[in-house]
């Protein structure tokens, strides 16, 4: 699971007249592995608020927590960096549009300096998100593939992280801290940057997307299991606790909620193993795929925190669907 929440944690279309059908394949490859992910901003968020000379100038000049700063001075900035050069090239009040509830707005920040004759706005900024999580799959003709079950939500808004683009990398679990009742654990993880397995075009509630561009194996493709076939008792999780090495352990699945956006699957973990060496579920399992029946069900979506042998999963096919947008 890459973000945190109180309550929950973890971790293209054809139309055929007059059925609508999507191109993912009948077979995909099954994930498992840990991965690496960086997803940059679009534009640069707005996260909280400093003061300058005992004033919040950022907040008293109508910044809201969750703004995407999208230029400065009339210059389009991608990020903290262009954002700083066109502030520091201002010569009277500095101007900013930004992009707040789908929408556009004018603010401007009176130029002030601290006492060291800095040049301040008065705004915590973020450009990037970096986290572990877990690879769901991918298409063996597209290349598309799908991780995580659940979208990338920054800590500081609460809200969806609105990406511009990202990648992913290979990455090894170095260690685990333990999940507990009333605590979710996390997988640790080292990855390199120059390292790319994949590109990230998209952050939606079903998980992120892109271009698989490592090399692919299609020696253990599986089948993807119709919704309406999944059923309660035994299956299976894929992912990994140490090193590099995909495991399956074994679930078992309480419930099924076809009706939800995403907690479609409500299982818990039987596997001895994985309960001593994880204590249950942690963050960073997000997007482990779930089998049954030899076929690709889902995928691990949240823990549970007050029982962290338990957990939800997502429907692949909703990530499937979602991936071929």
């Amino acid at each position: 699971m890459l973000m945190k929440n109180k309550l929950l944690k973890f971790l293209f279309v054809f139309v055929i007249i007059p059925i609508q059908c999507f191109a993912y394949s009948n077979k995909i490859i099954p994930g498992g592995q840990t991965i690496g992910i960086e997803v940059n901003s679009d534009g640069v968020l707005v996260v909280g608020f400093y003061k300058v000379n005992d004033k919040f100038i950022g907040r008293d000049s109508g910044f809201l927590v969750g703004d995407r700063i999208i230029s400065v001075n009339g210059n389009i900035v991608n990020n903290i960096n262009e954002m700083i050069d066109n502030i520091n090239k201002s010569s009277d009040d500095i101007s900013f549009k930004v992009f707040r509830d789908n929408r556009k707005v004018d603010l401007s920040v009176k130029k002030t300096f601290d006492s060291d004759g800095v040049l301040k706005t008065g705004l915590y900024v973020k450009d990037q998100i970096n986290g572990v999580g877990t690879l769901t799959y991918i298409d063996p003709e597209t290349r598309i593939f799908g991780a995580l079950g659940h979208e990338i939500i920054e800590n500081n808004t609460g809200r969806k992280f609105e990406i511009k683009d990202g990648k992913i990398f290979d990455a090894r679990v170095s260690d685990i801290k333990k999940s507990r009742d009333g605590y979710a654990g996390e997988k640790n993880a080292n990855y390199n940057k120059n390292d790319v397995s994949g590109n990230i075009d998209e952050n939606y509630i079903s998980g992120i997307y892109g271009k698989y561009s490592d090399n692919i194996s299609k020696d253990n493709l599986v089948e993807i299991m119709d919704e309406d076939n999944i059923h309660t008792g035994k299956a299976f999780i894929r992912t990994v606790i140490k090193n590099q090495e995909i495991n399956e352990y074994e679930i078992n699945i309480l419930n099924i909620n076809p009706d939800s956006p995403s907690k479609n699957i409500l299982f818990e973990i039987k596997d001895s193993t994985l309960l001593n060496e994880a204590g249950g579920i942690v963050q960073g399992m997000s997007g482990s795929p779930i089998m049954q029946d030899s076929k690709i069900i889902g995928a691990v979506n949240y823990v549970i925190v007050n029982d962290t042998s338990k957990g939800y999963g997502i429907f692949i096919t909703k990530m499937l669907k979602d991936g071929e947008k």
